[in-house]
């Protein structure tokens, strides 16, 4: 995180120089971003001609700092697209390597929950305590799955700098005891720098269809068999078949959290640079 802290530093500094350019006087390598102290005479009549103050301005990052996006495929090989070679066509993934750069030397921890966390904060998955999936942890070092204190994921860097931050989909980095309602929030994707989450806490999801999607199927299959002149039996076996391919529990495990103080089913957000 240090040198995320020192490139959004530098993004907007004068070449060869090493202080920051009169676009952005922000002191960044310090986080959070310490307030802006006052310095000259308080007055206390808006008439008196020393009232002058400088206006409130929103933390921002700096002008020119890129646009920060994160893709991270479950159980994908690392020659698995074409990009990189491998037989699965991926078109935009050849664009996005062609106009930027490939690494060829990623030290996958061929897991999840340790890929996640030092893809997330830049740093060994030892080192932040996700030896193995938050399933298996222990109390032994490197592996109690509980992000250190002194270990600051990316999203809290950026947001720390002014970016809106946001996190969709799996989230396979909270302890196992910390996923229920009831929190603590700490580890949850809004814990940890991302300001919108939608997604799930966990290793896997149970995507199962709705009511209305079942009926949709099961008259789909019955319009097929009336079509084509099955008899009775054969519909009825159709239908049989439909309602069994679509059984599973009405329930999913799909969150959305706002904040440490909030728990709901979905919720909306916007916001500056991503």
């Amino acid at each position: 995180m240090k040198q995320l802290t020192a490139r959004l530093q530098a993004v907007d500094q004068p070449q060869g120089t090493g202080v920051m350019s009169a676009s952005d006087r922000i002191q960044r390598s310090i986080l959070p971003i310490p307030d802006a102290q006052h310095v000259g005479v308080t007055t206390y009549d808006a008439k008196d001609p020393d009232t002058r103050f400088p206006p409130i301005e929103p933390l921002r990052p700096p002008k020119n700092a890129p646009n920060v996006l994160i893709v991270l495929l479950d159980d994908v090989g690392f020659a698995a697209s074409s990009a990189f070679g491998g037989a699965i066509h991926t078109p935009t993934a050849e664009r996005l390597a062609r106009n930027g750069l490939k690494f060829n030397r990623y030290h996958t921890t061929a897991l999840c929950s340790p890929t996640r966390q030092a893809l997330l904060t830049g740093r060994n998955h030892h080192s932040v305590n996700m030896g193995g999936i938050c399933e298996i942890a222990t109390s032994a070092p490197g592996y109690s799955s509980v992000l250190p204190k002194n270990k600051a994921p990316l999203a809290m860097t950026l947001k720390l700098n002014g970016y809106s931050t946001a996190q969709f989909g799996k989230c396979h980095e909270v302890p196992v005891w910390q996923t229920s309602p009831l929190g603590p929030f700490d580890q949850w994707p809004t814990g940890g720098g991302f300001e919108y989450f939608y997604g799930f806490i966990g290793g896997e999801n149970v995507q199962q269809p709705t009511q209305a999607q079942k009926e949709q199927a099961q008259s789909q299959a019955t319009s097929r068999a009336a079509g084509a002149g099955a008899n009775s039996a054969t519909m009825s076996q159709v239908q049989s078949d439909a309602a069994a391919r679509t059984q599973g529990p009405q329930c999913t495990s799909t969150y959305s959290h706002g904040g440490g103080s909030s728990y709901q089913p979905r919720s909306g957000g916007g916001g500056r640079r991503r």
